[in-house]
Parts: structure tokens; sequence; C-alpha cells
């Protein structure tokens, strides 16, 4: 799932591309992925994009018509993507091609919005202001933000005693973290994803303060400035546990261990992050922490 870092460097790359540009067409091709009508997409047609931006995980990009501004917002899921086609396509993109959900065609240039996979999550959003849809409006605080203060986050982990990786998951807490990033965070803050929030003492919570912010900033470097193409193989290529199961630690060199869920799974180092202990999974009976 492209999380803050990735989404930062496709609103870089959709600002570079398409600000200035005039929409031609909006072809939805996955019906299922347009959760508004009213606009409807054919009224971004002869509009300018003025350019792009991030709301967490979602991207934004505003184009002005002579009514006033619409958002084209959309979420990439967990297997969406964002592909730029430096000449547009020629004919109509047909249903179902290559897990096409949409197709924005400017006056120069096009791109793609693709879902790989069978569960179909990706969403779109025409609307005239952002606010208007339920999820960026609930958005929590956004962690590289002058807002997300020391003090918020003793707030936010003071607020419901839950598992550490929850809350940084939580996008109504804090926005734009997922499940890689929380698994990078945590190993960077040597604290174990079962810790309770309300357990962590002020080091422990100073240490996760700064590696939020430290983690982020690396991965938005690595990322901003890449070809859209790249993004995936950065990220990966920067993950020191997260999707690195039985692989040694960079940091202490202990084998990498995971935990499995119903439908994902986590990472960390046990020397670094849970005393040395094996945390059990959901095919295990109880939970070690």
């Amino acid at each position: 799932m492209p999380e803050l870092p990735e989404v930062q460097a496709l609103v870089q790359v959709l600002a570079t591309r398409a600000t200035g540009r005039t929409v031609r067409a909006l072809h939805i091709t996955s019906f299922p992925a347009l959760k508004t009508y009213g606009p409807p997409p054919t009224a971004l047609v002869g509009a300018t994009v003025t350019g792009a931006s991030r709301h967490g995980k979602w991207l934004d990009l505003t184009a002005t018509t002579p009514d006033g501004d619409l958002h084209l917002v959309f979420h990439l899921a967990r297997a969406g993507w964002v592909r730029w086609h430096e000449t547009a396509p020629a004919g109509m993109p047909r249903a179902g091609k290559s897990g096409l959900a949409a197709r924005v065609v400017l006056d120069e240039g096009a791109f793609d919005l693709t879902e790989a996979g069978t569960k179909k999550s990706l969403a779109i959003h025409v609307v005239r202001d952002p606010a208007e849809v339920e999820r960026i409006a609930t958005l929590g605080v956004e962690p590289l933000s002058p807002a997300f203060t020391r003090e918020l986050l003793d707030d936010l982990l003071d607020g419901k005693n839950q598992q550490i990786k929850g809350l940084l998951r939580d996008q109504g807490a804090i926005a734009g973290i997922g499940n890689a990033y929380s698994d990078e965070i945590l190993h960077a803050a040597r604290l174990s994803p079962f810790a309770l929030t309300r357990t962590l003492d002020a080091d422990a919570r100073d240490h996760l303060y700064g590696s939020i912010a430290g983690v982020l900033e690396a991965a938005i470097a690595a990322a901003v400035g890449r070809e859209a193409a790249e993004l995936k193989d950065v990220k990966r290529s920067g993950m020191a546990v997260h999707g690195r199961t039985g692989q040694p630690c960079p940091r202490c060199g202990d084998t990498v261990a995971e935990v499995s869920f119903a439908d994902s799974s986590l990472q960390y180092c046990p020397t670094c992050q849970t005393g040395g202990k094996l945390l059990a999974d959901r095919r295990m009976s109880k939970l070690l922490r």
C-alpha cells in the first residue's frame, strides 16, 4: 500500500507534469471505484490543473473551471498505483485492461489509476472541497506538520490503552502511516508492536516521537524526485524490517521475525524490540509481550 512518503512523491510527479495542463477527458473504467456523481467526472473536462497535494494517503489534483475549483481526489488502497504516459494512449481505455480503473487525459500526457488483484478498493471522488470526502474530513494529524507536537503524541498515547502499532496505523489519529512504516518506526524506536500505549515511559515516548519524524523524512527524501515506476523498489530497498522476514536485522544482526494476521503481517527484530522474545502470531494460542 502506498503510504505517506510514496504518496508525497506521487504528488510531486503529478504537480510537476500536470500543473498548467488542460483536462481533455476523464475515463472511468472501474465504476465501483467512482464514489461520487455530482459533480460528474465530465465536469473536469476543459479544466486547468492548478496543483496537486496530499491528505494523509489521499492524492488531490486541483483543477480550475469557470464555475470554480474542482478536486479529483483518490485513494490508491492496498494495490493501486499511478502510471504516467508522456503521450496519451490512443483510443478509449477498456474496462478490466491491466487493472485500469481510470485514465485522465491532458492536452499533453495522461495518467492512469490502476489496481492489481481481485479485491478492488481504490476510491475516486470528484468534489468541490476535499472535506466533502468523509475519510479526509476525519483524518488525524499530519505527522510531519507543526501540529504534531510531543504533547499531542502524549494525548494520543494516553487517550486509549491500545497496542502502539494500532495507534500508528489509525488514520483518525495520525494520517498517512500504514503497515510498512509503522513497522519501521517501531524498529527505529526499539519498541514492541504489541506494547500498550499507556505503558510507555517518557524515554520511550521521546524515542517514538523522534522515530516517526526520522523514518518518514528519510523515506520522503529517498522517494521524492523519482519516477512513479521507481517508487515501489525505492520503498522496498529502504526497509529495515518490513517485508524482510528471515533476513538479518541491519542494526544487530538478529533474524527479522513476523507476526501473521488474517490479511496482513508485521515484521520486527526480537533483539532490538522485544528483549529477544518472539511474539506469537495468530497460529498460536497467546501473545507474548
